[in-house]
């Protein structure tokens, strides 16, 4: 093959170029970000992520479930992202420095969750734990995150209020666990609500706005 080492040579370029403006320009871009400081609130944004919400944060990535869903909200005019209820605002980098797993995901078969933890109407952890346990539409049930156990003196205070076909077999109890309590944490603790000076409300361009009446 003519001229074989300078075509290999002009290909390894190629892709330490690409890798190059990916990855370092990426770097130079954003590796500057630090927690903004609210001076009002007196405190960092975003905030540490508790303990137990770190810990279920790699179930939710064990699990798969950016497979599903995404957190990441759309400027306004990118989509409905606001008016489907799930964010006030577009995501922006400083949203997951915090995070060691970010899951942005890439597809939505259900709905985002970048702010699950405070959507309206809230949703509490009896809520996310009955729909772990039963699924809804396409969202399989995860029903392995629960221990079917025997009542030993008091029902737990932990234990799912199921009635119907779902309920427990008479003198046994359905209760979380550990995982699916960590599990819950961390979709709770899902809360982009603050606003930073980037994450303004961004307005479609006057030409934009012209396409998509």
């Amino acid at each position: 093959m003519r001229n074989g080492l300078l075509f290999f040579l002009g290909l390894f370029a190629a892709l330490l170029i690409t890798w190059a403006g990916i990855v370092l320009g990426s770097n130079a871009q954003l590796g500057h970000l630090a927690p903004y400081f609210d001076e009002n609130e007196g405190k960092a944004y975003p905030e540490n992520t508790p303990g137990i919400a770190a810990r279920g944060l790699l179930v939710y990535d064990d699990l798969g479930c950016a497979a599903c869903h995404t957190q990441q909200v759309r400027r306004p005019s990118y989509g409905s992202d606001k008016a489907r209820g799930w964010g006030d605002r577009q995501s922006v980098a400083r949203d997951y420095m915090r995070q060691s797993h970010v899951q942005l995901g890439e597809s939505r078969i259900g709905p985002d969750l970048s702010n699950v933890g405070a959507r309206k109407p809230a949703y509490d952890a009896e809520d996310l734990y009955k729909l772990l346990y039963t699924g809804q539409g396409g969202m399989p049930s995860y029903r392995f995150l629960f221990e079917d156990r025997k009542v030993i003196g008091e029902v737990s205070a932990k234990a799912l209020n199921l009635v119907g076909s779902l309920a427990p077999a008479p003198g046994h109890e359905i209760v979380p666990t550990h995982r699916a309590e960590a599990l819950v944490a961390y979709l709770l603790s899902l809360n982009n609500v603050y606003e930073y000076p980037e994450a303004r409300p961004v307005e479609p361009a006057a030409a934009e706005k012209g396409e998509h009446k």
